[in-house]
């Protein structure tokens, strides 16, 4: 029929045809994009999911939750509902980091990244990218490592960075083979052919798409071997064989249609449209081209229809959700008053019978108290008459030592006084000049003076002393000064109250000797010449 048209209007329906078949480029570059975890009925997984998600909120399961709002932002990305998407991946990355699961966390930061490039945002895809990245590489997960290391080097592919594209696939290559991933594999061969298909080397992207096709097969991953084999009818095409990828290419859709997969049927008849139109056979391409249409709107349609239903199962699950939650708060409301009420009879019960204990309890104390008290009294009572007679017995023991200091005191006046006549007397009786009894009286006299202040008296004094006045040397040392033996004797008998006369007997000294002792105790007391000696001791 074409070859009856005249050749300019033919050279326009070709060129419309290219129009036609170059507008379905955008459902190319989604078929090439990295796969997403996607469902034939989105609307039935998300409503499961959710459910899911209410049971792990209700036992409060965290990493549960986060696991099933990364997999409903996977189901709203693959179905275009980006927003939606964006915040069940969010809520997912706050739990996750929470939890400090950092491979389930990078696995939502994978999928942030896959978000981020299907809206056109590289440079957010590769931040995303890179954090995962990081942290697959810190865990030592080589299958995250790969995922995410096939999705950078997918993304510089569609920069035209080749040399990156290329690094990183091969990368991703190498960890897919440790883990023993088919599919991982057959996707990087696939992307690895798309590079060099793009790079016009046919060679090497015919090898790596024939190994990929290869790992689809084996793996039973039908979608992926009618994607394959379609890249292998393009190759075919953009080399001149057109008859081969015709037959290449016819069989892809034939594979399609067989299992209904939409994408495909569209993409294989806009390639077998191409194809045709370039052989020359026009109504061929025309046939395909229109079918490629179609496909393309049934594709739209049947989005569109698993999108209302998938947004109708939103609503409808977020209504029941609401109206679910209303339920068990009004629920709640009852039983939280019924509890209330409960509580507040027993608490006024427990009131009541608190008061009464209180009651009782007060009786008893005050009982106790008014018990305790008269013990007390005649305790104190019993103290007290303690307190009187040890008293009167401390009186009678002070008055008894005042008795025998002064005894004792009088005592040595007596003593020293007649030691004093008689080495008087002994001391004239040395004029004499008979010799021998000159020595006798001499030698008597050594032992008057030996005699005259005892040092047992001295002691019988300063103890009864220090009985009768127990805390005065106490006092005396805190001054600080250093008392000789004399000295702590001077003081003691000025404490006492005796006159000059007296303490230069005792002491069996002269008064001049004594007026010599007064002023050095005197000086190391810093007292005053106006003061008296005797009255600051006194004082003390």
């Amino acid at each position: 029929m074409f070859n009856k048209i005249p050749p300019y209007i033919r050279v326009a329906i070709i060129a419309v045809l290219c129009i036609t078949i170059s507008s379905g480029n955008a459902l190319a570059q989604r078929i090439k994009t990295p796969q997403l975890k996607s469902t034939q009925n989105p609307d039935s997984l998300i409503v499961q999911l959710k459910k899911r998600y209410n049971e792990a909120l209700s036992v409060q399961d965290r990493e549960q939750q986060g696991l099933c709002l990364q997999q409903m932002g996977q189901i709203c990305l693959a179905q275009g509902h980006y927003n939606l998407a964006l915040e069940y991946f969010l809520d997912a990355d706050k739990i996750f980091a929470q939890l400090q699961k950092p491979n389930l966390f990078a696995a939502n930061l994978n999928d942030l990244g896959l978000f981020y490039y299907y809206n056109k945002q590289s440079a957010m895809a590769n931040k995303y990218y890179q954090q995962a990245f990081k942290i697959f590489e810190k865990t030592d997960d080589k299958l995250g490592l790969a995922e995410v290391l096939a999705n950078i080097g997918h993304l510089y592919e569609k920069q035209q960075q080749y040399d990156s594209a290329f690094k990183y696939q091969f990368r991703a290559l190498h960890h897919f083979e440790q883990v023993g991933d088919d599919v991982g594999r057959a996707k990087v061969y696939e992307n690895l052919g798309s590079i060099y298909e793009d790079l016009a080397k046919y060679d090497s992207a015919s090898y790596y798409f024939k190994l990929s096709l290869d790992y689809y097969t084996k793996s039973n991953d039908l979608n992926g071997s009618i994607e394959v084999i379609n890249n292998q009818g393009d190759i075919l095409r953009k080399t001149g064989h057109y008859v081969e990828s015709i037959a290449v290419s016819k069989r892809a859709y034939q594979m399609a249609e067989q299992h209904g997969y939409n994408y495909q049927l569209a993409a294989t008849a806009k390639d077998l449209g191409k194809t045709y139109a370039l052989y020359g056979q026009l109504d061929s391409a025309f046939h395909y081209a229109e079918l490629s249409r179609k496909h393309t709107l049934d594709i739209y349609s049947v989005d569109g229809m698993k999108q209302s239903s998938l947004l109708q199962a939103l609503y409808d699950m977020e209504k029941q959700t609401n109206e679910i939650e209303q339920l068990q708060a009004d629920r709640k409301v009852t039983q939280t008053m019924i509890v209330a009420s409960l509580i507040v009879v027993i608490l006024l019960v427990l009131l009541f019978v608190n008061f009464l204990s209180r009651q009782r309890l007060k009786i008893k104390e005050q009982q106790v108290e008014a018990h305790q008290r008269r013990i007390e009294s005649e305790l104190l009572e019993s103290r007290l008459a303690n307190q009187k007679l040890e008293q009167e017995k401390l009186r009678e023991q002070l008055e008894l030592k005042s008795k025998e200091l002064s005894t004792h005191t009088l005592h040595l006046i007596r003593n020293n006084k007649f030691l004093e006549t008689l080495r008087g007397s002994l001391q004239a009786m040395v004029k004499d000049d008979k010799r021998d009894q000159k020595r006798l009286m001499q030698k008597l006299i050594l032992e008057i003076n030996e005699s005259i202040a005892q040092e047992q008296y001295w002691k019988d004094f300063m103890q009864t002393f220090e009985q009768v006045h127990q805390t005065f040397f106490d006092r005396l040392k805190a001054l600080g000064k250093d008392f000789t033996a004399a000295d702590l004797r001077l003081i003691a008998l000025l404490k006492i109250n005796l006159n000059n006369t007296d303490i230069a007997t005792i002491m069996g000294i002269s008064t001049d000797s004594l007026r010599v002792s007064r002023h050095r105790l005197r000086k190391k007391l810093d007292i005053p010449q106006s003061d008296n000696l005797a009255t600051y001791i006194q004082s003390v």
